[in-house]
């Protein structure tokens, strides 16, 4: 059977977008404080969309804080002031993802990407499907059980935009290329990866990973990411790999923001999808096939 048609509905146009990179504390206000001042900048510097990085609201190993800052998506501050804000400036951001609590669970969490038009409305959701569960050594030393607290999700998800469709992901969901692959046969051009990477991690993996993905599907991989050692007033600190990135189609990094907090502005042009895929039809040329027996 042959592979399915692939979907590029509505049609993509050029996009200016801002990766907003932050060191998240542990402390919801002061991370909402600290992005709304930084998309204020990207609004200011012709940015159309702005994407936050991961666990925007709300970085802590702390588990009895989670239980109590945390809200669902109706009741979280986070979440509201990023609505507030797209309405006020008039351009759509991507909250990469805010730690919320389920809302059919309350004793479990979702890590959701959530974005928001440019009237403050909530136009697509994805809750991250690949939980982070790591043994002590495997990273920095630390025991990461992401699966304990939070509930995976269970859907890609792709949203629709008025520059064309982006598929949304979240950090250890890059890992999973089948994912991404789903996502660019669903006419995505644009992938979002807003990360939390571990330091050691990031040095080995980070570049190269988004670079893949970029290159697998002919789409562009906006990679919004926290960095440096984030603030703790409760447990110990935890600390991120920073380099948010814009990835061309052909793999090219377009934008690094190296390792301090800050803001970077990537164009970003659809024909540049059509010429990669032209030159290596690798959607196009996917067969099916049979997995290894035994």
């Amino acid at each position: 059977m042959p592979p399915a048609p692939l979907r590029m509905a509505p049609p993509p146009r050029p996009l200016r977008a801002a990766l907003v990179q932050m060191t998240s504390s542990d402390d919801p206000a002061e991370n909402l404080d600290a992005a709304r001042a930084l998309i204020r900048r990207a609004a200011a510097e012709g940015a159309q969309m702005a994407l936050t990085p991961e666990a925007s609201n709300l970085i802590t190993f702390s588990r009895a804080l989670q239980r109590r800052v945390l809200r669902p998506e109706a009741e979280d501050p986070f979440v509201a002031g990023m609505r507030e804000l797209a309405a006020e400036l008039g351009i759509w951001i991507l909250v990469g993802s805010a730690l919320l609590r389920a809302e059919d669970a309350p004793d479990m969490f979702v890590n959701r990407a959530l974005m928001i038009d440019a009237a403050g409305e909530l136009r697509a959701r994805y809750d991250k499907i690949h939980m982070f569960d790591a043994e002590p050594g495997g990273e920095d030393g630390a025991r990461y059980r992401e699966s304990a607290a939070f509930r995976p999700g269970a859907r890609a998800v792709a949203a629709d935009t008025p520059w064309g469709r982006m598929g949304l992901t979240i950090c250890y969901d890059v890992r999973f290329p089948a994912l991404h692959r789903a996502l660019a046969e669903a006419g995505a051009w644009v992938l979002t990866s807003p990360a939390a990477f571990t330091v050691p991690t990031g040095r080995a993996h980070w570049h190269v990973l988004l670079r893949a993905r970029a290159i697998e599907t002919g789409c562009f991989v906006l990679a919004p990411a926290q960095t440096g050692t984030h603030p703790a007033r409760e447990g110990r600190a935890r600390a991120t790999y920073g380099h948010s990135l814009a990835v061309s189609p052909w793999g090219e990094v377009l934008a690094d923001a190296g390792a301090a907090p800050g803001m970077i502005l990537a164009d970003l042009d659809p024909r540049a999808c059509d010429e990669a895929r032209a030159r290596v039809p690798a959607l196009a040329n996917a067969r099916p096939f049979a997995p290894p027996e035994g």
